[in-house]
């Protein structure tokens, strides 16, 4: 079982690394590996799991046992979405992954979109975003209430930082290197969802080339959405310091973002 050591086992120079966060998601992450695979034969996934009692790591170290284009980052305790994410990023770009991307395990992001924004990367843009909010683009299975509160937290992170962007927590991104390695996502601080704004403001902050493209939302059918009062709480604490920030110009250049501070 693999851990963060970031083994030297892995193939090197593979083009394209998709990171997939874990925590509880047995039910559904067998069934997501064959499909991204299907959608992408050359890729590699880099499932980073944070001790799920149902056995999600189980279910992936076999998968990875008979595959070596699955890679299981085993972590011992739930140390939060982001960290999740920035660990399997972080991973990939250390085995010369020259085009990354996270994406949700519970078959909410439609692998076949995979294509789509890794063609968006290729012709150009840093950054490729699979966004239920722009022409083409869909949220299916939710009730009314949640997919109000999603638009009107995208139009309220649109407006107070000033974001061309539509859909900025979408958790469904593909990246060049160089726009990584310019982010520096490890400088920031925030365990949940905040993440998916916060970078993407980064992101056009530092002038990068951000591409929306339309992807079809299903509501999960196994296992438990992982959103918290705790995360949402978060995620407005910190979009309010960064819409201040901006009005001070200072935001980009502090190394570090907490909730507390």
């Amino acid at each position: 079982m693999r851990d963060e050591r970031f083994p030297s086992d892995a193939p090197k120079l593979d083009p394209i690394w998709m990171v997939i966060p874990t925590y509880n998601e047995a039910d559904n992450v067998a069934v997501l590996t064959q499909r991204v695979l299907s959608a992408l034969p050359s890729a590699h996934l880099v499932i980073v799991d944070d001790n799920s009692p149902d056995g999600t790591a189980e279910v992936v170290l076999k998968i990875a046992q008979e595959d070596n284009r699955v890679h299981l980052l085993f972590r011992p305790a739930k140390l939060g979405y982001a960290s999740a994410v920035m660990t399997g990023l972080k991973f990939a770009l250390s085995h010369g992954a020259q085009i990354e991307g996270y994406m949700d395990a519970d078959l909410s992001h439609d692998p076949q979109a995979l294509p789509s924004l890794l063609t968006a990367v290729q012709n150009g843009a840093d950054i490729a975003i699979g966004s239920r909010y722009v022409a083409g683009g869909s949220a299916v299975g939710w009730l009314w209430r949640r997919k109000t509160f999603s638009q009107s937290a995208n139009w309220l992170v649109r407006c107070l930082l000033r974001l061309p962007i539509r859909d900025s927590t979408s958790g469904f991104r593909l990246f060049c290197r160089e726009a990584l390695e310019r982010l520096q996502l490890e400088r920031l601080q925030v365990s949940g969802y905040a993440f998916q704004f916060v970078s993407a403001a980064m992101a056009i902050g530092e002038g990068l080339k951000v591409v929306e493209v339309p992807i079809t939302f299903r509501e999960r059918k196994f296992g438990r959405s992982k959103m918290s009062w705790r995360l949402i709480a978060e995620a407005v604490t910190v979009l309010f310091k960064i819409a201040w920030w901006r009005r001070t110009g200072h935001w980009l250049g502090t190394p570090v973002l907490k909730v507390g501070e």
